[in-house]
């Protein structure tokens, strides 16, 4: 029988989570990004020097030097805290915004703040809380917002939506009528930004226009095509039907490149990040030139980083390295200039 006490069934959860995702095939199944029907318009005249390439964005006040997000993921374990610092140092050196896993297991349980709390080896990094959007229907408020911002010393707190992961989970909170509303009124009261973010699925294109006009600062579609959350949950469910059902949903959501598209076509001034299967720097550029204005890249680098701080440090340069020279070979010096810089590539069946 499960621990019915609400914080340590979060911190099992949690521990069951970094787990599964660390050691089983959790990547969705029949569905891709929809990054491989695009290719690069290569410019062998680019007229510029690789030296030309500035990759540096601003984000919240910080400045970054990639405009690359080291996606929301864990925290409330003891493993948890060995993985986020190792993912703060690396953020902090190569100049990336990073995101916190859910805060509900710290506001649960104060304890865990030093699992979650990484500003000390990341003074100047964008520093992104996060919490389950659903929670503002189960009493979470401004106060437990700012208290969670105000712990982890963060620049904004990212509220993650994930109604087919709570569905699937039998301990989940499916309570999300109302949901809009709250987010609204959260972001008329709070002083700090408030991003949206999904978990793997996507954010349709209706939903990003309705949260920039509830005022949030900014949206990360998390689009399919990476880790699936489905597939997460399928490996926690004892019942076999239950896991059958998991199983169902390993090839859902809305592919990366078309929430991406479509995002920006419905709030084009917003700040949008992309994140969801970008494995790797031309992942990065893709998502960029299909309009994006900054990348989150969640599994490579936990992988990366329960390895080492060495393999973390390795995927970080060569992301950015890759960013860099992908931008130089299609005449881009900033990650804006990268509009425009792509075509459909030709089916495979194509003659």
């Amino acid at each position: 029988m499960r621990d019915q006490r609400p914080e340590r069934a979060t911190r099992s959860r949690k521990a069951e989570h970094l787990r599964i995702n660390i050691e089983r095939d959790v990547a969705s199944k029949g569905v891709e990004t929809g990054f491989d029907a695009y290719r690069f318009v290569h410019r062998a005249l680019a007229e510029m020097d690789l030296a030309d390439v500035d990759l540096a964005a601003d984000l919240f006040g910080r400045r970054l030097r990639a405009p690359l997000l080291i996606s929301c993921m864990t925290g409330g374990t003891p493993e948890a805290r060995r993985i986020n610092e190792r993912l703060a140092r690396v953020a902090q050196e190569h100049g990336f915004a990073m995101g916190l896993g859910s805060g509900r297991a710290l506001i649960e349980a104060p304890d865990s703040v030093e699992s979650f709390d990484v500003r000390a080896v990341a003074p100047d990094v964008a520093l992104l809380a996060n919490l389950g959007a659903v929670q503002l229907n189960k009493g979470y408020g401004i106060a437990e917002c700012r208290r969670l911002v105000d712990l982890l010393h963060a620049d904004a707190l990212a509220l993650h939506l994930n109604p087919l992961q709570e569905a699937l989970q039998p301990e989940g909170d499916t309570c999300f009528r109302g949901l809009l509303a709250q987010i609204a009124r959260l972001c008329e009261r709070a002083r700090f930004p408030i991003v949206v973010k999904e978990v793997g699925w996507g954010i349709a294109a209706r939903d990003v226009r309705a949260l920039f006009d509830a005022g949030v600062a900014a949206v990360d579609v998390a689009g399919a095509g990476g880790t699936s959350w489905s597939e997460v949950e399928r490996y926690r469910i004892a019942e076999p039907w239950r896991a059958d059902v998991a199983g169902a949903f390993a090839g859902w959501g809305i592919p990366t490149a078309r929430c991406v598209i479509e995002a920006r076509a419905a709030a084009p001034a917003g700040t949008l990040i992309a994140s969801g299967g970008i494995r790797n720097g031309i992942d990065v550029a893709k998502a960029l030139a299909l309009g994006a204005d900054f990348t989150g890249i969640a599994g490579p680098f936990l992988r990366a980083a329960n390895e080492s701080l060495d393999a973390a440090h390795a995927l970080a340069k060569e992301l950015v390295e890759t960013l860099r020279i992908a931008m130089f070979c299609v005449a881009a010096r900033t990650p804006a200039d990268l509009r425009d810089t792509l075509f459909p590539a030709p089916h495979p069946l194509s003659p």
